[in-house]
């Protein structure tokens, strides 16, 4: 039975889906972050360490076909990095090509079968890109954590800090704080500012979006600082879709803050109100990866992606 592979690797995480040539997923695998701006080569070992737990002991040799999307996709073409991604394939036992595209081809594809439209990211970092048939004709931000990635995980996460930090009055404790500002305190395990710039200079950049989660429910709860940076994170994303220009299909919104329930999401909706929701890029992959394998029809490809992003999985997740 000829098999699939789809690979789905962001600034947190690295995601690998195995489906079989009707769609069925049959293994799943995680592990650390895949992208290589922010890894590195260790990237290469995430990803690897991922799709073994996917194949799950089957015969690598049975993949047909596979999709790779990457966050940082333009750091393969230095050199160290991309011997570490071929001896990772290798060491895999994979003999099938592997497809590296930008992680938003393949969150374009979880979201919906059309060829071409745009979809806007916001994980650890946030994109936005348009597609012509399931290839980037125009990006905007994805420029990381200093450059840009507006109203991304990240930045919400380091917004909150800095906020905290000015409005820390002077010579007070942490139990003077109170709302997202104690909330944020008590994830540092500062009690005083002083602590909380120390813990904030000792964090690498990523480790601020783990405060994404609390602003979110912060903002949910009614707090006033976390309201606004989340109105704030959800009015730059749209500034960014609009960098754009039409996006000459649908729109497709991806990655954690714009997939789960947060205020972030519920207010780019209430501006694109027949935007789709990325289901899950590993699965949008392996679809490209299927769909590419056999050739089939764009009508044939549109049905095959409703088995595979909209009905169930074959297997309970490992």
């Amino acid at each position: 039975m000829k098999l699939v592979l789809g690979v789905d690797a962001g600034g947190t995480a690295s995601r690998a889906v195995v489906a079989t040539g009707a769609g069925a997923v049959v293994g799943r695998g995680s592990a650390g972050p895949g992208n290589p701006t922010v890894a590195g080569a260790d990237a290469a070992r995430a990803i690897g360490t991922a799709v073994r737990a996917a194949l799950h002991g089957r015969d690598p040799t049975t993949v047909g076909a596979a999709v790779a999307g990457v966050a940082g996709v333009g750091v393969l073409a230095e050199p160290p990095v991309a011997a570490a991604f071929r001896d990772e394939w290798a060491a895999i036992g994979l003999t099938c090509p592997v497809t590296v595209v930008g992680d938003a081809v393949t969150a374009f594809a979880a979201g919906t079968a059309a060829p071409s439209g745009a979809v806007l990211i916001a994980g650890t970092g946030a994109v936005a890109a348009r597609l012509e048939q399931r290839r980037i004709s125009g990006t905007a931000d994805g420029l990381g954590w200093l450059l840009g990635d507006e109203g991304s995980g990240l930045w919400l996460g380091l917004r909150a800090v800095r906020a905290t930090a000015r409005a820390w009055p002077a010579g007070a404790g942490s139990s003077d704080l109170d709302g997202l500002a104690a909330g944020v305190a008590a994830h540092a395990g500062a009690r005083s500012c002083d602590e909380l710039v120390h813990w904030a200079g000792r964090r690498p950049p990523a480790a601020f979006a783990g405060l994404a989660p609390l602003v979110c429910a912060a903002a949910r709860a009614g707090d006033p600082l976390a309201g606004r940076l989340t109105a704030e994170a959800a009015a730059r994303l749209l500034a960014t879709l609009g960098d754009l220009g039409p996006p000459g299909g649908p729109v497709v919104l991806a990655g954690g803050l714009l997939t789960a329930g947060t205020p972030v999401r519920d207010a780019v909706l209430a501006a694109l109100p027949g935007a789709a929701i990325a289901r899950d890029p590993a699965r949008g992959a392996a679809w490209l990866a299927l769909a590419g394998l056999s050739g089939m029809e764009e009508s044939a490809a549109t049905r095959l992606h409703s088995v595979m992003l909209e009905g169930p999985e074959a297997l309970t997740v490992r």
